[in-house]
């Protein structure tokens, strides 16, 4: 069956459908990585978009519903070069078309992903919609396209209860865990680190996460623009101001910065994928880092008083994490978390465990 993606700025590419029987509008992102789809695909970080992945190949080792870093899939859309309805691993549980299928994800394969890269690189990111209709008008379309928001996603990833992870060692340390649209390594990456953890959902007061005292407080990653998290800001400002010691990951990091005075803007056309060197300014090391953000903490509007750069980004310069002065928190714009990879920064969470034991209750 024939599919069509139509871009707001009037491109379209014609090529196949793949997955799910159904009409989306959304906004249109790339992604480097060359392998990692299902984790990509059940990111909670991608609600409100269709990812087009840049390696030609997609689907070759199937799903492996072992490795889902959420309960389904969150993009609106999948588009890919091409799609392997064959897979080949002895892990594999389903085929990406029928887990596509399965889950409501509707795609188009066979067409330039390498083009339509490059149109999001040099014009930016840009909504989209992914269609079968071959009488389609271009004329009633784009100004839907030039509508659309990715609105309050938070709230649609998050857990609707708290619930808890146990730690694969008595360390006796205890995490909250603020559900943004966590991925399951988070929890997974400090309960082998020992701790118990207990996930909260988005809209949780400080004041109920304080109360159960926990040693230090994760905030996770998360979709959409952090400016929209109004309610949320103001907890975690409250958060802030307790001595609780804090590890913060992408969303996180960016509605930790709102929280204590900073700004945010958005990428161009954002970092995803999973090859992006960032510095650490402190040692002057250089770690590669898997990445999966449209939103920047603006280093124009930081106060050092508050907070100074603790990461960069190799490639242009934009903030990959901060230190805050005075208190016992960082955090950081990149997923030290990342599986399959890289992992070169999950120091970051013995970093954490370290201040918990330094700072924590039950210090």
């Amino acid at each position: 069956m024939k599919s069509f993606l139509i871009l707001e700025d009037g491109t379209v590419f014609a090529g196949s459908h793949i997955g799910a029987q159904k009409e989306v509008i959304s906004e249109i992102v790339f992604n480097t990585s060359m392998a990692g789809y299902p984790e990509v695909l059940t990111d909670p970080s991608y609600a409100g978009q269709a990812v087009c992945m840049t390696y030609p190949l997609i689907g070759n080792y199937g799903v492996c519903l072992e490795d889902m870093e959420s309960r389904k899939p969150w993009p609106d859309g999948l588009i890919v070069r091409e799609l392997s309805r064959i897979p080949s691993n002895f892990r594999c549980d389903i085929s990406i078309q029928q887990f596509l299928e399965e889950n409501g994800v509707p795609g188009i394969a066979g067409i330039d992903t390498r083009a339509l890269t490059r149109i999001l690189r040099e014009k930016g990111t840009m909504n989209g919609m992914i269609t079968t209709d071959e009488n389609y008008d271009l004329k009633q379309i784009i100004p839907k396209l030039k509508a659309y928001t990715t609105g309050k996603v938070v709230e649609r990833v998050s857990c609707e209860a708290k619930y808890e992870v146990k730690g694969l060692s008595g360390s006796g340390l205890r995490v909250a865990l603020l559900d943004l649209g966590t991925k399951n390594n988070i929890a997974k990456s400090l309960a082998a680190r020992g701790c118990d953890v207990t996930v909260y959902p988005a809209h949780t007061a400080a004041a109920e996460i304080l109360a159960d005292k926990p040693d230090g407080i994760m905030l996770s990653n998360g979709p959409g623009d952090p400016k929209e998290c109004t309610t949320i800001i103001e907890e975690i400002r409250k958060l802030y101001e307790s001595d609780t010691p804090i590890f913060a990951i992408c969303l996180g990091h960016q509605l930790m910065a709102l929280a204590t005075g900073a700004d945010t803007f958005k990428m161009k056309y954002g970092h995803r994928g999973g090859n992006h060197p960032v510095k650490d300014l402190v040692t002057g090391r250089v770690y590669i880092s898997s990445q999966n953000h449209g939103y920047v903490v603006d280093m124009d509007k930081l106060d050092p008083k508050v907070a100074v750069p603790a990461f960069v980004n190799v490639n242009d310069g934009t903030n990959e994490g901060l230190s805050y002065t005075g208190k016992n928190i960082f955090t950081v714009q990149f997923h030290p978390e990342a599986c399959p990879g890289p992992q070169d920064s999950s120091y970051l969470f013995d970093r954490f465990i370290e201040n918990m034991r330094n700072g924590g209750y039950h210090a």
